[in-house]
């Protein structure tokens, strides 16, 4: 990476993480109104789902075909996610897939990390974040992604992103400030819903790429070390039943369980765009072949690491 990509990095992470920290200090003192709260909560779902619905199940791993408007507009709220243009962000998911846990995977907490329990923190940290200073956005286009690369649409939103990330926090600054009528309501939106809300959908998918390649269960049999999260399916919008999707990548549905499914809200807006007619083609995983795949009593326990 470029000194220059790495700083722009490294201040994606830190500006939302300080605001954060200020935000805490003000909510401690009760500076925050409902109306805050609103705009985050707003922001988080439409971003969140920019990232999960857009960026991941429809445009790396084609899981469903939504007309061109549709997924255009996914990819503008993705990129309002702050998590890098759609076409590298693809790119490198795609390279994970392709390497996962072994080496060329760029966030793998597994590799290259060292042994013992220095090795497990540098493993985590460097999956979680770390990798946003070597790694972040180096994957091929044209290797990995040619048919995001060679669409005229998504290369004009790629080129879009910095426009879209002051978008992604001129639009809860201007929310706050027509519900408001006040430059502190404005003030406030921003803070809440923009950058709080960037730290966290920031961390709750980077959890996706650390903790769902460390602690967790599994049931198929797969060659990396992804695992089912259930306590975090809800706040990254299902994408925590990773260990599912890393055993049948193609699957619009990451929770394959009846009761997985409940906790799966992209899918549930996939079924929802489907049955509106905005959605088809949507990849399905038959239930007998889910049985083949599946180990004979896999135990619930963490992934194992490589010595």
């Amino acid at each position: 990476m470029s000194t220059l990509e790495k700083r722009v990095n490294m201040l994606a992470v830190a500006i939302p993480f300080a605001a954060t920290l200020a935000a805490i200090v003000l909510l401690w003192n009760s500076v925050v109104s409902t109306s805050d709260l609103a705009i985050l909560a707003v922001m988080y779902v439409l971003t969140g789902l920019g990232v999960t619905v857009g960026f991941h199940r429809m445009l790396t791993h084609r899981s469903f075909q939504a007309p061109k408007p549709i997924e255009y507009g996914f990819a503008v709220l993705g990129s309002m996610a702050v998590q890098g243009p759609v076409i590298a962000w693809v790119a490198d998911h795609r390279k994970h897939h392709a390497h996962a846990d072994q080496e060329g995977d760029p966030h793998s907490p597994h590799v290259g990390h060292g042994d013992g329990a220095a090795g497990v923190l540098r493993g985590l940290w460097h999956a979680h974040v770390g990798w946003l200073l070597s790694d972040q956005g180096q994957a091929s286009a044209r290797k990995y992604a040619p048919d995001v690369y060679e669409d005229r649409g998504m290369r004009l939103i790629n080129r879009s992103f910095p426009l879209l990330v002051l978008l992604s926090l001129a639009v809860p600054a201007l929310a706050g400030w027509a519900l408001t009528g006040s430059l502190a309501g404005a003030a406030t939106g921003l803070l809440w819903g923009g950058l709080v809300r960037i730290f966290l959908v920031h961390h709750v998918t980077w959890s996706v790429n650390s903790v769902c390649h460390f602690l967790g269960t599994r049931r198929f049999e797969t060659d990396d070390h992804s695992t089912n999260v259930a306590w975090l399916s809800l706040l990254s919008f299902g994408e925590s039943w990773h260990h599912n999707h890393h055993a049948f990548p193609r699957s619009a549905a990451h929770g394959l369980h009846r009761w997985e499914q409940a906790l799966d809200p992209s899918a549930l807006v996939i079924k929802g765009l489907e049955k509106m007619g905005l959605a088809c083609n949507v990849v399905r995983i038959a239930p007998e072949r889910q049985q083949q795949r599946q180990t004979v009593a896999a135990p619930l326990r963490a992934a194992p690491r490589d010595a």
